[in-house]
């Protein structure tokens, strides 16, 4: 039997549709939760998916990496052992036992779209939702009208709420282009990482370049600042980059994508109500540092299931200091207050240790002791007032917070 378009009539307490879990949001977070759920052997319970509008088309590139396969090792469409990173020297990394990988949108919607229909305990409803609501013990789902039950719901609907006073707020924002030239001139197995030989502004800039074979390539200009700007922008830099850099005066433009991704320390609610949980970037999944979010979805969609299986609530326990989120609000403070420029940030992180190291650092899975000696290569007395500032102003906002 496969997964239905149409709500089964099923009462419960007096209400119809009640499901076992109802996952508000069809991207990669509401994905690749229920399909975590299927490997956890937990889809022997009723559960709704609900989005406003079916994704299907390749709206988006997502990259991370990882030692080993993981759970959507079959999508993969490119994997790198190699990196270039271009700063005040140009540097080919080897990143083994790592692998830099890159899955397209497109292959992430058909795969989990006929997985989902094989899933008899599955609903798919297309529509907007209204409201999620706290209803005796579970919650109440209002779509287009129509009031769905569950036990547990999970929301990767984003907030549209302002950061607080003492929070950053910048945006990640790019534009690619997938290139093909009539010449072999990309280097088919390493990827461009990062190139801040582009000029910089008053942002943070730089160029990520993803080879899918010597002809072809995504080119993707990138920003870190505290508003966007006009496509015109992104339209000329690219062009100026593959012109001085690729050293390419004929080329053909294949797909265009554009995006932006929430930078902000701000404190996510995993919580807003007892039955409720947030996930994706609406539940901080997405590193404010550097905008890197796929891998960080599914390290929460396995924990999850974990947690259902074994206690049969969602909510698994987390440090009381996370030293991670710490270094990311230091970070963005020193971009904020323009201590210091991105690009040297990155650069010496990346002229001082093994590459290793600093993805390890940057997927949060190194030691103190192993962040402590990252952070001596650094500009320390800038990192220093950074963290006093930051900490001054946790500070003062808990005390205003007890008044």
């Amino acid at each position: 039997m496969a997964a239905t378009q149409l709500p089964p009539t099923v009462f419960y307490n007096g209400f119809m549709n009640h499901y076992d879990y109802i996952i508000a949001g069809g991207g990669a977070a509401g994905l690749s939760l229920i399909y975590h759920l299927g490997q956890a052997n937990l889809l022997d319970r009723r559960v709704l998916v609900i989005d406003q509008v079916r994704k299907t088309q390749n709206d988006r590139t997502w990259c991370f990496w990882e030692v080993g396969s993981g759970p959507f090792e079959a999508l993969v469409r490119r994997s790198w052992d190699h990196l270039w990173f271009h700063g005040r020297r140009s540097r080919r990394l080897s990143i083994a036992p790592y692998r830099y990988k890159l899955i397209q949108g497109g292959d992430f919607y058909q795969f989990m779209d006929a997985w989902l229909r094989r899933q008899s305990n599955v609903t798919r409803v297309q529509g907007r939702i209204a409201a999620i609501e706290e209803r005796g013990d579970g919650v109440a789902v209002t779509v287009d009208g129509v009031v769905y039950t569950g036990c547990w719901a999970f929301s990767s609907i984003p907030t549209t709420a302002a950061p607080p006073p003492g929070y950053a707020a910048w945006l990640q924002h790019f534009k690619g282009w997938v290139i093909t030239t009539p010449q072999p001139v990309f280097d088919p197995d390493a990827a461009t990482f990062m190139d801040f030989r582009v000029a910089q502004g008053d942002h943070v800039r730089f160029v990520y370049v993803l080879p899918y074979d010597a002809h072809t390539a995504l080119v993707e200009d990138t920003y870190f600042s505290p508003s966007l700007l006009p496509q015109a922008v992104y339209d000329s830099g690219l062009r100026g980059y593959i012109a001085e850099y690729l050293g390419l005066t004929s080329y053909a433009i294949t797909h265009v994508e554009y995006g932006v991704i929430p930078m902000t320390d701000m404190p996510f609610s995993r919580r807003p109500s007892p039955h409720v949980m947030t996930i994706g970037t609406a539940g901080g999944m997405t590193k404010a540092s550097t905008g890197y979010t796929f891998q960080r979805i599914q390290r929460q969609s396995r924990r999850i299931a974990a947690s259902l299986g074994a206690t049969g609530q969602p909510f698994y326990d987390q440090p009381m200091l996370n030293r991670h989120a710490l270094m990311d609000s230091v970070l963005l403070n020193v971009l904020d207050t323009g201590r210091e420029r991105g690009q040297m940030f990155f650069d010496q992180l990346f002229n001082h240790n093994r590459p290793q190291q600093v993805l390890r650092f940057l997927d949060e899975d190194s030691s103190l002791l192993e962040d402590l000696a990252l952070m001596t290569t650094v500009n320390i007395p800038v990192f220093v007032t950074a963290t006093l500032d930051v900490a001054a102003q946790r500070t003062m906002m808990a005390l205003a917070r007890r008044r």
